[in-house]
């Protein structure tokens, strides 16, 4: 009988293919897929950038000790990199380059880590189905590692240096993901910004100009992208593209340029505004989305109403908050004028709050427009299946199977229960009645 294997995802998007290169590594080895309680290996392919994906991973190990004694956890990727020493009760510890050798080491225990600076940018595995398990969006890792080194972020110390994937393996994975029926894309990474293509040093507006000619899913969609990169030209390269999905995720951080300066984030709060207005002049309904973090040391209440402030004036559609959480090895982590816990939370809650507003407003504009959308498996509330428009909202569909990843043409009906919903028109209701036709 084949021994079983079950795998944790924490984290990024990048994490996501981390994680389906491992699993395709394991399957060509001969092991099978399992369920947690019966997997003879769990692997753990953890975050670590905030303190709470640290308490995620303590807790997920307990969790498995208690439902599956037997199994080896292997805890493996950026926790194991950064911290190494902090194991949780795992039997294996893999670094980021380990972990793609996860097949190798399955009966090793102890830890395995090497240095940051001699990192290399794993091999593609072959595309032996379509979609990466329960999604409809395939994320396809293109560059990884930063050398920026902000002063709150561990990424640097957890991913190593930056390194990008040819250009040519680029655009024939692209290739086999449309022929294995892959209709959304996501171009991900650490920076994906420092993609360079290593032979020819061509950088990311470069490889986005060349998917324009090439066989590739119809849609492109990009991870989150730094601020300093979004200039004249790459607006107009997503602007004019046929691909490029109209939605755009910016690190913005924070909208005090105190803060900023502290952060080691080279931008502020005037060159931000300009990079939205640009934005939302060249590419109308774009869905812009900003990570900010509130609770940075010295944030006293002027700072915070300032980006918040900055926030409110600002044309975007939603923000991930996150409360400032202090990673040890990071310049952040011994800085003064801490931030009591309290005080975070009420910023969050504050921030989380303007966040509903501007999803609310944003959704609302849309409401009998006709958008395009690539439904999901999975079912809601047991009537209903999302799918993303191009500038990335959720609407919410009756449930029709034949839609699954399908690129379908839906009316924007309204709100309900906070979910923007939507039915297809009439021509896709046509086209469902003709398969039901054809399968009767």
């Amino acid at each position: 009988m084949s021994m079983k294997f079950f795998i944790h995802t924490t984290g990024c998007k990048a994490n996501q293919w981390d994680s389906y290169v491992m699993k395709e590594k394991l399957k060509d080895t001969g092991l099978v897929l399992g369920t947690l309680s019966h997997a003879d290996f769990i692997i753990i392919n953890a975050c670590t950038v905030t303190e709470g994906a640290e308490r995620d991973i303590r807790r997920f190990i307990n969790r498995c000790r208690r439902v599956n004694g037997e199994g080896k956890i292997i805890l493996a990727g950026c926790h194991s990199q950064a911290y190494p020493g902090s194991t949780f009760g795992a039997d294996t510890i893999l670094g980021q380059n380990e972990k793609f050798d996860v097949e190798k080491l399955l009966g090793a225990n102890g830890c395995f880590v090497k240095s940051r600076e001699i990192f290399s940018l794993e091999r593609m595995p072959a595309i032996t189905g379509g979609l990466q398990e329960g999604k409809t969006r395939f994320f396809f890792k293109i560059q990884d590692g930063c050398d920026k080194f902000c002063s709150y972020c561990i990424v640097p110390y957890a991913r190593g240096v930056p390194r990008s994937r040819p250009a040519g393996e680029v655009l024939e994975f692209l290739r086999e993901l449309k022929e294995n029926g892959v209709k959304e894309v996501v171009l991900t990474g650490i920076e994906i910004s420092a993609y360079h293509d290593p032979a020819t040093g061509s950088d990311l507006k470069e490889l986005l100009r060349t998917l324009e000619d090439h066989e590739t899913p119809e849609r492109i969609r990009l991870s989150s992208i730094d601020p300093l990169y979004i200039d004249n030209d790459f607006i107009d390269i997503v602007a004019s593209s046929k691909k490029i999905t109209k939605s755009l995720h910016i690190p913005l951080q924070s909208g005090s340029d105190r803060i900023l300066a502290l952060m080691k984030r080279n931008y502020t709060q005037a060159y931000m505004k300009k990079v939205v207005e640009r934005l939302n002049d060249k590419i109308p309904d774009i869905g812009i989305g900003m990570d900010v973090i509130t609770g940075f040391p010295t944030e006293d209440e002027r700072a915070f109403e300032e980006t918040y402030g900055f926030l409110e004036s600002i044309d975007v559609y939603y923000l991930h908050v996150f409360p400032f959480s202090a990673r040890a090895g990071t310049i952040a982590y011994s800085m003064d004028g801490r931030v009591p816990e309290g005080v975070k939370k009420e910023r969050v809650h504050k921030l989380k709050g303007l966040d509903t507003k501007k999803r609310q407003a944003f959704y609302q504009r849309f409401t009998g427009a006709e958008v395009l959308i690539v439904p999901e498996g999975k079912l809601y509330k047991g009537l209903y299946m999302r799918g993303y428009t191009d500038n990335y909202i959720p609407v919410y569909i009756p449930c029709e199977k034949t839609l699954e990843n399908k690129l379908v043409k839906v009316g924007i009906t309204g709100m309900n229960d906070g979910l923007v919903m939507g039915e297809a028109v009439n021509g896709e209701k046509q086209e469902k009645q003709k398969v039901r036709g054809l399968e009767g």
